[in-house]
């Protein structure tokens, strides 16, 4: 048996009346909306196609627009169909962001389902059934899919048959929005997925309410969004991953850093004739959510505790992560004089280590002609500093490169900074060791002095200055924080090379 309401418009608000009769959602039993009236259960339609059956063409809410949108095809078969992306993640992970600066890459179009929403339900402020919608949004809950946010969907595509490319943000939210638009849309050449601390989340909405206003990012929205999120990411990644279709990027990033990984792996999987290199991974579900976490769905964010959205994608290459935990890492902090390129060579002949210099990756990308190089080197005559994402990827490419024939890495003149070493911990690990070439100011410009005295390009103490300046400033907050860790060891680098390799090779010894 079962109870359909005639109107469910009506159905709906009656139920809502019914919650504050009984003087709140606590009150509410298994049976409080249930109709004494029953109905006999239809019967199965075997013989309906799936589109079809996932329709319900007596449903009284049914608009005239809507079924006529469903008895046509969104793209015209006789045409190539735009090539289509899809971007999702948690409310906050910086979805619109990414969409627009992908839209405006490739000349692609740019439709933000939110905002589709917004505006219907802003010209139809009298519709009743709207008037709903936006009362459901406002609370943080998911649209209805059928009528809604499909049909508004296809409506927009519709207008734009002429689009090389479409980029949707926002959509879609769970497993049953995916169906649908696979079912009456088309399947989605590429799923962007953002992913994102549950924390960075809060904030950056909390952040957003402030400046914008939107109205479903009042607390108690955003609570129920981010929870929403949580329930329903899991599954809905695991769907496109057994797809195929997904790409998973840490977006607790830098909006350039993202972006720059998201625009090499749109190259390689839509556009393969264009030299690229993806810098994205796939996501482990099981990572997404914390089994032993409790949500509290009161007001106050301070009171929901540490819930942590670990939904960072873990960087694979092969058996990357497996033969590079049999490997010893060493970053080698040092100042321009500090001895760090002599103690390198005389440590890669004793143990077999692969020397990499950041510096070095940089120049070699930069003479590759790689799409890659092209990016940088707009970067860089920008003035601005290469993205640490990008920094870590040549690293990465590096050491996969020479993990079958070395005993471990010996990684100079990095991190530059604390968050280098953060976003390197997280993607591939903690170093084994970090070695701090100890000398003096003094010392190092007098090396530096007689260095260049052979040398065509001649230093004096003013440049020496500026450079030891700028060292100081970037290792004195990354020196302090491996102290934290207990992976620091200084190194008197005020002696001769014999007696400064001989400290450096107790350190080392001490790690295997």
């Amino acid at each position: 048996m079962c109870s359909k309401p005639e109107d469910p418009v009506e159905y709906l608000e009656s139920c809502l009346q019914k919650v504050k009769e009984l003087g709140g959602c606590d009150k509410v039993k298994w049976d409080t909306f249930v109709s004494q009236e029953k109905k006999t259960l239809p019967p199965l339609n075997g013989g309906q196609s799936r589109r079809s059956f996932l329709r319900n063409e007596s449903d009284t809410d049914l608009s005239e627009t809507a079924e006529l949108i469903e008895e046509y095809e969104v793209f015209d078969p006789t045409r190539p169909r735009p090539k289509i992306i899809l971007v999702i993640g948690g409310p906050g992970s910086g979805k619109g962001t990414q969409s627009l600066k992908i839209a405006e890459r490739y000349g692609f179009q740019y439709i933000s389902v939110g905002e589709l929403l917004r505006k219907k339900i802003h010209s139809t402020s009298s519709n009743r059934k709207w008037s709903l919608i936006a009362k459901i949004i406002t609370t943080g809950e998911l649209a209805p899919q059928k009528e809604t946010t499909i049909t508004e969907i296809k409506q927009k595509l519709m207008q734009i048959p002429d689009e090389e490319g479409i980029v949707i943000d926002g959509f879609p939210r769970d497993v049953a929005q995916a169906l649908s638009f696979e079912d009456q849309i088309c399947t989605p050449d590429l799923v962007v997925f953002l992913a994102c601390a549950n924390q960075r989340l809060k904030e950056r909405l909390l952040k957003r309410a402030e400046q914008q206003g939107r109205p479903d990012d009042n607390l108690k929205a955003t609570q129920r969004r981010l929870m929403n999120f949580k329930q329903n990411a899991a599954p809905l990644v695991k769907y496109f991953q057994e797809k195929g279709l997904i790409m998973t990027f840490d977006a607790d990033r830098d909006e350039d850093e993202v972006f720059y990984d998201i625009s090499m792996a749109v190259d390689s999987k839509l556009f393969p004739n264009k030299e690229a290199a993806a810098g994205s991974s796939d996501l482990d579900p099981s990572m997404m959510l914390d089994t032993g976490e409790t949500i509290d769905t009161g007001s106050d964010y301070e009171d929901q505790g540490d819930d942590q959205l670990n939904v960072f994608g873990e960087d694979t290459m092969g058996g990357f992560m497996e033969d590079l935990r049999k490997c010893k890492i060493i970053f080698m902090i040092g100042g321009p004089g500090s001895g760090k390129g002599t103690q390198c060579e005389k440590l890669v002949k004793k143990y077999g280590f692969t020397h990499l210099s950041t510096g070095e990756l940089l120049r070699n990308e930069l003479s590759s002609e790689s799409e890659r190089s092209k990016l940088i080197r707009d970067i860089m005559d920008r003035g601005d500093p290469v993205p640490s994402g990008i920094i870590l990827e040549l690293l990465k490419e590096a050491m996969g490169a020479s993990l079958s024939d070395t005993k471990g890495f010996l990684i100079d003149g990095y991190p530059q900074e604390v968050k280098q070493g953060e976003e390197f911990g997280r993607r591939i690990g903690d170093p084994h060791l970090v070695i701090c070439m100890d000398c003096s100011a003094d010392t190092m410009t007098n090396r530096l002095l007689q260095r260049s005295q052979g040398s065509p390009s001649v230093e004096d103490t003013t440049t020496i200055a500026k450079r030891l300046e700028t060292y100081y400033r970037a290792s004195i907050p990354v020196i302090a924080y491996y102290e934290t860790k207990t992976q620091l060891h200084k190194v008197n680098a005020e002696g001769t090379p014999e007696e400064v390799f001989l400290q450096l090779c107790t350190a080392i010894d001490s790690i295997f």
